[in-house]
């Protein structure tokens, strides 16, 4: 008696791979092997890359509340030092987005820590 072995489960696990791996250039996209070591490495450089852009978006507010901070005569490290000295508890981000968008709010807020 011959042997099962399932063709249709395996050839469904391949295509979803092969699918994911559309539009990758040369055999990365249609050879198995190859596409199988490509989609796990690609799995790898995402799970990496979420941890990453983290940092770089942190480093982003940053920078911009500290170009914000010395337009109003501070240095970044100074603002933050005051924000804590002053109990006003608000994240980078926000203090970012303040920065950029509403420079009128974030004058105020450099204004009631000065004080």
């Amino acid at each position: 008696m011959p042997r099962s072995v399932n063709h249709v489960a395996s050839r469904a696990r391949r295509k979803k791979i092969l699918k994911e791996t559309k539009g990758n250039f040369l055999a990365r996209k249609n050879v198995w092997t190859v596409a199988k070591n490509t989609y796990e490495k690609g799995l790898q450089y995402a799970y990496r890359d979420r941890k990453t852009k983290k940092r770089n978006f942190r480093a982003l507010w940053i920078q911009r509340i500290n170009a914000a901070a010395r337009m109003e005569g501070l240095s970044y490290s100074q603002l933050i030092g005051m924000l804590k000295k002053s109990n006003i508890d608000i994240n980078r981000k926000v203090l970012a987005d303040l920065a950029m968008n509403q420079p009128q709010a974030f004058k105020a807020i450099v204004d009631q820590v000065k004080k």
